[in-house]
């Protein structure tokens, strides 16, 4: 059997915002064909070196290559090969679910006859089909996801990126997004997933890395992860790892909807 190789592979990656840095010089391989499941508590440097592996932030020292392109010199190509579906939905209300993924096609350059039955075959294959000529306005949450999943698979990446896809969704939603998710590896994705839901990274990822402070504190694989840590279940694990301490943070911009009078 022909071993699996690194899709992704991170050498001393770094990200400074002026005095602070968010991450530390991780050095990190994902292999081809696996779930590797990205853990850390908020502020940990996750969002940051996702950021940094999409292209959307240049590392302020080292460097990565994804799907064998250098993400510095090479961003172009790393773009053909990865899907990001990230946290925050990324879809025009007011557009139906046929006319959003029509437009975020013809962005990544797809047109005519194949975009067309890209998108049937995508709404076929999240269960939209009957819903498609609706307003995205008018969906559930879970449906909204399902339709954000589709835009970042419309050009067929190798790599998709997956940004706390469940968080909101209800029971049911989480169950077919975990069902997709293994289809798409099935199929011969790689899938990077960040989240906060321990049994959600259990159940799925193959290997698991948890970033803290900035810096890989630990990779292997679930069961590896807790063998090593004398742990029951990855919650304990990760709460071992990274302390109980609360990581509260706030933003000194107040948003106009909590703006209010004195009284």
């Amino acid at each position: 059997m022909e071993k699996a190789k690194a899709v992704i592979v991170t050498q001393d990656l770094t990200k400074r915002f002026n005095d602070f840095t968010a991450v530390d010089h991780i050095n990190l391989e994902v292999m081809q064909g696996e779930i590797f499941g990205f853990l850390g508590p908020n502020g940990a440097g996750k969002t940051t070196a996702i950021r940094m592996l999409t292209t959307l932030s240049e590392p302020s020292e080292g460097t990565a290559k994804v799907g064998g392109y250098d993400i510095r010199s090479q961003s172009d190509e790393v773009r053909k090969r990865i899907g990001l579906v990230a946290e925050k939905l990324i879809l025009y209300p007011r557009l139906t679910a046929v006319e959003n993924l029509m437009f975020f096609g013809q962005l990544y350059g797809l047109s005519g006859s194949y975009l067309r039955q890209r998108i049937n075959d995508l709404l076929r294959m999240v269960r939209l089909e009957a819903f498609k000529n609706m307003s995205v306005s008018g969906y559930s949450s879970g449906m909204r996801q399902r339709v954000n999943i589709m835009r970042g698979l419309l050009h067929d990446p190798d790599i998709l990126f997956l940004d706390e896809p469940t968080a909101l969704l209800d029971p049911q939603s989480i169950q077919f997004v975990h069902d997709l998710v293994r289809e798409l590896n099935e199929d011969g994705k790689t899938i990077i997933i960040t989240t906060h839901i321990m049994e959600e990274a259990d159940q799925l990822s193959h290997r698991i890395g948890i970033i803290d402070h900035g810096k890989m504190i630990a990779v292997d694989t679930p069961a590896g992860l807790k063998s090593k840590n004398g742990s029951q279940s990855l919650l304990e694990v990760f709460l071992k790892l990274t302390g109980k301490e609360l990581r509260d943070s706030a933003s000194k911009k107040v948003p106009m909807g909590m703006m209010r009078r004195p009284v």
